[in-house]
C-alpha cells in the first residue's frame, strides 16, 4: 500500500488548470494575468528563480569563508588586545567551562549556516535535474526559510557586547571584519532561500512518476 501511494502523481494547482497568488493566496484560472484582490501579477512558476538562488547562495558561501578566517571579536583588556574567530571563541568558552553557550554559538554559527548551504543547494539541484519532489522536500524548504533568522545570533552577541563593554583602557570590545562577513553571508543565504520558488518542488518531467 505504501509503495502504491508513493507512485501516485501529485496533483498541483497548475495541473488542475489553476494559478495561485503568491501574495494573498487567492486562486484563479491558469491564464489569469493579475490578482483581482491585491493586484499582484500571477505567475504559475518563476522561471528565473533558480538563477537567483544559485547566485545568492554562491555569494553567501564566498563571504562565509572570511567570516571564519578573520576575527569576529577584538577584545582589549588593560592595553592588551586579543582577537577571536568564531571557532576560536567556541574553544575559549569551553576552556572557561561554558559548554552550553559554546554549543549554542557553534550550532548557530557553523552547523546552521553549513546546513542551509547544503539544503538550498540540494533543493535547487533536484529542481534543476527535473527530479520530482515530495512533502518532505517542501518541509525542508520551510525549515530553511524559518531557521534563517536565528543564524544572526553571533552578530547580535557582538553588537550587544560592543555596545556594553566600552571601559576605555580597562576593557573594550570591538567587532572584527568577520562580523560583517558573517552578517552578509546570512543575509545572502536568506535572500537565496526567499528567491526559491517552492512550487517548483512539485514539478516533474512529463510522464515521470512521483
Amino acid at each position: 500500500m505504501a509503495n502504491a501511494e508513493r507512485t501516485q502523481p501529485v496533483l498541483t494547482a497548475r495541473g488542475a488548470g489553476l494559478v495561485g497568488c503568491a501574495e494573498c493566496g487567492h486562486v484563479y484560472p491558469l491564464n489569469t494575468k493579475a490578482c483581482t484582490v491585491c493586484g499582484s501579477r500571477l505567475v504559475s512558476r518563476d522561471a528565473a528563480s533558480l538563477q537567483r538562488v544559485w547566485a545568492w547562495l554562491f555569494a553567501g558561501m564566498v563571504v562565509y569563508i572570511p567570516a571564519n578566517v578573520y576575527p569576529m571579536l577584538r577584545t582589549t583588556t588593560f592595553g592588551k588586545t586579543s582577537e577571536s574567530t568564531i571557532v576560536g571563541g567556541v574553544f575559549e568558552l569551553m576552556e572557561h567551562g561554558s559548554y552550553g553557550i559554546a554549543f549554542i554559538v557553534f550550532f548557530a554559527s557553523v552547523i546552521i549556516p553549513v546546513s542551509k548551504f547544503i539544503a538550498i543547494a540540494y533543493l535547487a539541484w533536484r529542481v534543476q535535474r527535473g527530479k520530482p519532489g515530495t512533502s518532505s522536500h517542501f518541509h525542508l524548504y520551510e525549515v530553511v526559510e524559518f531557521i534563517g533568522r536565528w543564524s544572526m545570533i553571533d552578530v547580535f552577541v557582538v553588537a550587544i557586547l560592543s555596545a556594553l563593554v566600552q571601559l576605555n583602557f580597562v576593557a573594550s570590545i570591538h567587532p572584527g571584519i568577520a562580523a560583517v562577513s558573517f552578517a552578509l553571508s546570512v543575509a545572502f543565504t536568506m535572500v537565496s532561500a526567499n528567491s526559491f520558488d517552492p512550487r517548483l518542488i512539485w514539478d516533474a518531467p512529463e510522464g515521470q512518476k512521483v
